[in-house]
């Protein structure tokens, strides 16, 4: 039967919300580059990527926020298991 577990044999570092503001400023850029012109599947693409990323970060933020702000000992823990043990 499938499990939660990962086969993996090391744990993949997590990117926090700076490294991942730095991946989407990348990617818009990249999809804003003329090297992508004829390409504007690709562009939106990488546009729409940039953007989802954008959010994400928000998103973690604002949860983390959440995290610090209540009272509540096993809504804190089940913030921070969503921001993966942050």
């Amino acid at each position: 039967m499938g499990t939660n577990e990962t086969t993996n044999s090391t744990p993949t570092p997590q990117m926090g919300p700076a490294e991942m503001s730095g991946l989407a400023r990348r990617l818009h850029a990249r999809a804003d580059s003329v090297l992508l012109r004829d390409q504007p599947e690709q562009q939106s693409d990488m546009r729409t990527a940039a953007c989802l990323i954008e959010r994400l970060v928000h998103v973690l933020v604002e949860v983390r926020r959440a995290a610090d702000a209540t009272k509540d000992e096993s809504t804190e823990r089940h913030l921070r298991v969503m921001l993966g043990g942050a």
